[in-house]
């Protein structure tokens, strides 16, 4: 079904008009789907130990540790498949009735399913609303990445997407501060309660934003004749026509690479930390250490890779700067788990690491918009980035069953070769740099 474009006399901005508002806008929607996500990681240790009958100043019991990871990770599956499926419905309505109508719907969703954890008594109930929230997760950034892409020149549209994509360093500070702020084992529903916070920006959604004019001229259909247009949104489209369904492959396979190696190797960067440190220290004191270090690292190594990606990419173009980031990864990936000793060079390595692995993500939300027309865009972006994610969970399951059989260190160095698989799928990967986006 196609939407209705806004009437040309509808006293809203255009993004055409001021491109810094859809980027702010979109970006603003961005850290806090950023956000949402990260509060469970940084409270799941006390809400579980709450709602599996814990005591709050009480040890953990090996039996309590082993339920509250089980259902740690059972949260997790549920995320990435809500993510999934949000992302593909969403994506597929934001190229049907539109970008700015959706994306607020989206963060309705993740914000008030955020909210209402607040007041869960059951562990069934908690995983209920992390899938819940994790469909407006997995919405909003596809539509975001898109609605960025559509609205500002071309030869500003890398930098844009990338800088969009790296505002999720802010998402990850807030959530950090609000896990210092409600530190305490009974406070992490008033930490949940407050994510019904990003709901005002539907407010400012509607009242700033009107639909792209690319948007609006694809959804009018043909001035003349009868429509022969295909459908927009539609994923037999997408997978079907030659022209497009390559495409959509090539950037499913980047995103599972490189999402996939953020969870199989990145997220074990606190681990490595512990290693190095001290035996002098607590387990605790070195869990502690290790969530600081870790912080330190996204803040310079990955906020740094992020913001880099945008400007090589406009100046040596989309593949070859993910040519860089694939190879460099796949060189200090191994450096870092096999060469680290000190808590110095841990530090050094896992930093210049983080640089490449986690950002060429910045990468995603520049190219993925470009390998499709307008009726496919939200729709084609989504599935790269949202099916890529699933599909690299797996990556957790063989560095957990490479960890058991060889260590941590070398399944880790392993897992990294993964990144061949990336350069591979480059050789096939269109260019898009200076070119206008398809209708």
């Amino acid at each position: 079904m196609a939407g209705t474009p806004d009437p040309p006399d509808r006293p809203r901005v255009g993004p055409g008009a001021a491109p810094w508002l859809v980027f702010a806008i979109a970006s603003a929607g961005w850290v806090f789907d950023v956000y949402e996500g990260q509060l469970f990681a940084v409270f799941k240790g006390p809400m579980l130990r709450e709602l599996l009958g814990g005591s709050p100043g009480a040890e953990l019991t090996e039996s309590l540790r082993g339920r509250i990871d089980w259902h740690s990770n059972v949260a997790l599956a549920l995320f990435l498949v809500g993510g999934a499926a949000g992302g593909l419905g969403f994506g597929m309505l934001a190229d049907r009735i539109g970008r700015v109508r959706t994306m607020g719907v989206t963060i309705l969703v993740y914000s008030v399913f955020s909210a209402l954890t607040c007041f869960v008594r059951e562990s069934w109930q908690m995983h209920a609303l992390r899938f819940l929230v994790a469909i407006g997760v997995g919405g909003e950034w596809a539509i975001a990445a898109a609605l960025v892409a559509e609205s500002v020149p071309t030869r500003w549209r890398a930098w844009a997407g990338g800088a969009f994509h790296a505002s999720s360093v802010i998402g990850l500070v807030l959530a950090s501060a609000t896990g210092w702020l409600f530190a305490g084992p009974d406070q992490w529903r008033w930490a949940f309660l407050i994510g019904l916070a990003p709901a005002l920006l539907v407010l400012w959604i509607r009242l700033s934003l009107r639909e792209p004019d690319r948007w609006q001229r694809s959804s009018a259909g043909p001035d003349d004749g009868p429509e022969t247009t295909p459908a927009a949104g539609s994923l037999r489209e997408l997978l079907g026509d030659p022209r497009w369904r390559p495409r959509a492959l090539i950037g499913l396979g980047l995103a599972a690479v490189g999402l996939g190696t953020y969870w199989g190797v990145f997220a074990f960067a606190p681990e490595l930390v512990k290693e190095v440190l001290p035996d002098t220290l607590t387990d605790a004191e070195k869990q502690a250490r290790a969530s600081q270090v870790y912080s330190l690292i996204t803040l310079t190594g990955s906020a740094a890779g992020l913001l880099a990606f945008a400007p090589l990419a406009s100046t040596l173009g989309r593949r070859a700067t993910f040519l860089i980031y694939h190879a460099g990864a796949l060189v200090l990936v191994p450096a870092a788990f096999l060469a680290a000793s000190s808590l110095a060079s841990t530090v050094l390595l896992l930093a210049l690491m983080a640089a490449f692995v986690v950002g060429m993500h910045a990468g995603y939300a520049i190219y993925f918009p470009e390998l499709f027309p307008t009726r496919l865009r939200a729709t084609g972006t989504s599935f790269c980035f949202n099916v890529g994610r699933v599909l690299g969970a797996v990556m957790l399951l063989v560095r957990g069953w490479l960890g058991a059989t060889i260590g941590v260190r070398p399944a880790v160095a392993v897992v990294s070769l993964v990144f061949l698989v990336g350069i591979g799928l480059l050789a096939f990967a269109p260019e898009t740099k200076g070119t206008e986006l398809p209708d």
